[in-house]
């Protein structure tokens, strides 16, 4: 052993390099000018022998080993560092290694300080595991924040999954891990080893890997998301205009994995697969967009994927990231927009993710009171820690980014907003002011919508938000949350429970029908059935309809009809469409053999006749959000189960009389009021014999009479069947 080696060397640094313990390594391993010459150092665990390589002139120069776990060093003369290679010798076999302390580490001062405050939106191109060229030679660059660790390694199929290996230089500023692997490419599979201050050593999974292993494995996958070319630059550029509040919104929500299943012994399609499968189908039904239950990285079938653990990561259950890039950019070349569900709002215990992810409560809040969620087992978010906002925040931006996301629905913000809910006494902590209100949760909704619509304006964001809490659509710089959209819930469960009453018993249950006019204009609301409307022994649309299938088919026709004449942008969750009976399961596909029937036949060409009619006329759509665009005729008529109302175009160029009968009964000759004088042309009826229903519908253009109705001085007379919803068009003479 030379004496430069003893001089030059830290053997306090060596012992805390071979005892796995140091998270400075780049000060012990890979090369440093020192006086007269160059040291490189290595650490191969359990090797005997190793030789350093240089590449220029092909020399090899034997390493010594200054420790048995496999420390080695060799100082060699000269000023620069030389371009090399360690020849390691093991099991009588010798293989190369590039050294990856030889390589600058690519995260700067300006990023750490970004994120420490919060703000480093693309946190993402920093963090995670990234395929990149540095000085010439081609490899994979791994981050991760991990503060509290002792330790942090990159353990993979390039390193036998061993630990001791390559441990990465810490940033003490922001609690950043690094290292550059060379040669790591793409397909690789990689987790991070962690070891806490007590010496438990664990994997985890990459919080900001955009691939994962096939559930039940769970390591992560380099992959290279600039390997995708995508060709939507058409929708792109006029994505806006599609998704304005004046434009028509009729959402199809779908959970991929049970859309359809192949007959092949597969459990999934892939997303390429799946594309054109779903892309015809929406597109021939008329809805403007899909809404994908969560396809983010999720270890259980059974949580629909809203129990997430990889939230860089499409689920590898339908294939890759670019296999879904293909999904998408297929779905904006067919004019289909893609809104995704997002969930903030929680995330799963599993061990492998980010649960107590460096061995302290670093995603989570280290109090249950304020970390749990007992209702689902979950964890929550502690949003006042800049990095965790900066993680979720970016993650949104991602998306967007990197998958040209149309619109995302934000999940459970009734769960962020309020610190009790779903929660009993004794289960929380109030906030600073005695209050529920989560101050923090608050701030990162609006965090999250600014920087959304300063760096893409023209996503939709919509919300669930299940209370009435204020301003949800409110722009940030009014006082607001900064949504666009919100989800009526209320209307959705007021109309369902009007609806499964028996039409002799819906009368004393009128408010329910009418109440959502009330608040109708206080948000931008969305009106839908989600697919928690048809779970838990709650039944499909067309199974909690009163009456035999005739009837109940007549129900959901009228149902639909209705929602799509009240004011409020639209969605549906599959199968409900072609009224399917079964409840929804992510077990099976839906029942699509049932179409060979008759009436789930008409039924569905009723939907699709519905949609477009809804497209086609302006004064369903256009003026959504502003009280001109709705004017009762009659809501009083809870006796005979009937409402009138009208709806306008923007500037009143169109005029529509909708009229719905939500008794079991027939009114021949029915009057009702109008708004103007003039004539009114049945467009649209519910019972038309195409649907399934028994054809009452007015053929004649009915003029009106200077006979007093509804508080009108003009009215008609129509001939109203049982359970239906007809629209009549203003014409003026």
């Amino acid at each position: 052993m030379t004496d430069k080696l003893y001089q030059f060397l830290d053997w306090t640094g060596v012992e805390r390099i071979v005892n796995s313990q140091e998270d400075h390594p780049c000060r012990i391993l890979g090369p440093r000018s020192v006086k007269g010459g160059i040291l490189i150092s290595c650490f191969f665990p359990g090797k005997e022998q190793v030789m350093l390589k240089t590449l220029k002139d092909n020399c090899n120069h034997n390493m010594e080993r200054l420790d048995e776990a496999g420390f080695f060093a060799v100082f060699l003369s000269g000023k620069e560092i030389p371009d090399y290679v360690f020849v390691v010798c093991g099991d009588g076999i010798y293989r190369e290694y590039r050294d990856p302390y030889a390589y600058p580490l690519p995260i700067t001062r300006e990023d750490e300080v970004k994120f420490r405050h919060g703000i480093c939106y693309h946190i993402y191109e920093k963090l995670g595991a990234h395929p990149m060229r540095i000085r010439n030679m081609n490899g994979t660059h791994f981050a991760l924040w991990a503060p509290n660790a002792v330790r942090v390694s990159v353990v993979g199929d390039f390193n036998h999954w061993d630990g001791r290996m390559y441990p990465m230089e810490k940033h003490e500023d922001s609690g950043i891990f690094e290292i550059f692997l060379p040669k790591v490419k793409p397909g690789a599979l990689y987790k991070y080893e962690i070891k806490l201050r007590d010496g438990l050593t664990y994997l985890k999974s990459d919080p900001y890997g955009n691939a994962m292993q096939l559930r039940p494995d769970t390591a992560s996958v380099v992959t290279n998301l600039k390997s995708y070319h995508w060709n939507d630059c058409e929708w792109m550029s006029r994505r806006k205009t599609y998704q304005d509040k004046d434009q028509p919104l009729y959402i199809y929500e779908v959970h991929l994995g049970s859309f359809q299943k192949p007959d092949d012994g597969r459990e999934f399609y892939n997303y390429r697969e799946l594309a054109p499968l779903l892309a015809d189908y929406v597109k021939k039904m008329g809805y403007t967009h899909i809404n994908l239950m969560p396809i983010m990285e999720h270890p259980l079938d059974a949580s629909w994927g809203y129990q997430v653990t990889g939230y860089y990561a499409p689920t590898s259950r339908y294939g890759t990231p670019q296999d879904f890039m293909e999904f998408v950019d297929y779905m904006h070349g067919a004019g289909i927009g893609v809104i995704l569900d997002w969930v903030p709002d929680q995330f799963p215990k599993d061990a492998f993710a980010l649960a107590a992810f460096d061995g302290t409560m670093l995603y989570e809040h280290r109090d249950p009171r304020q970390g749990e969620n007992p209702k689902y087992g979950t964890l929550i978010y502690n949003y006042g820690r800049p990095q965790v906002s900066n993680f979720l925040i970016a993650n949104a931006l991602f998306w967007a980014d990197k998958y040209h996301i149309d619109g995302f629905r934000i999940c459970g913000v009734s769960a962020v907003l309020y610190l009790d809910y779903g929660k009993k006494r004794g289960e929380w902590i109030a906030n600073m002011y005695g209050g529920n209100e989560n101050l923090e949760g608050i701030e990162f909704l609006k965090h999250l919508n600014s920087m959304m619509k300063k760096m893409y304006p023209d996503v939709c964001m919509i919300a669930e938000e299940t209370t009435a809490w204020p301003k949800v659509t409110e722009t940030v710089k009014n006082g607001g949350l900064g949504f666009d959209y919100t989800w009526n819930t209320g209307w959705a469960r007021d109309f369902l429970n009007y609806m499964k009453c028996d039409p002799a018993l819906r009368g004393r249950r009128h408010n329910d029908l009418t109440f959502s006019m009330i608040y109708a204009y206080s948000e931008n609301f969305l009106l839908g059935f989600s697919h928690e409307e048809f779970v838990h022994g709650k039944g499909s649309m067309a199974e909690r309809m009163p009456g035999d299938r005739a009837e109940r088919f007549s129900n959901a026709r009228a149902a639909y009809m209705y929602m799509l004449c009240h004011p409020g942008k639209k969605s549906l969750f599959m199968g409900q469409e072609f009224a399917q009976e079964r409840e929804w399961t992510e077990k099976e596909p839906l029942d699509w053999s049932v179409l060979e029937k008759d009436e789930y036949r008409e039924f569905c060409t009723f939907m699709k006749q519905m949609i477009a009619f809804y497209k086609k006329n302006p004064a369903l759509y256009e003026a959504d959000y502003e009280p001109q665009g709705f004017e009762w005729i009659n809501a009083m008529q809870w006796e005979e189960n009937t409402l009138s109302f009208v709806r306008n175009s923007k500037d009143k160029s169109q005029v529509l009389l909708v009229i719905c009968n939500f008794s079991a009964v027939s009114y021949d000759h029915f009057s009702v009021g109008v708004p103007y004088e003039g004539n009114y042309k049945e467009i649209f009826n519910t019972d038309r014999k195409a649907f399934g229903g028994s054809g009452t519908v007015n053929s004649d253009v009915k003029q009106s009479k200077a006979v007093e109705c509804d508080g009108r001085e003009q009215s008609i007379v129509i001939d109203l069947a049982p359970l239906c919803v007809t629209v009549f068009e203003y014409r003026k003479r």
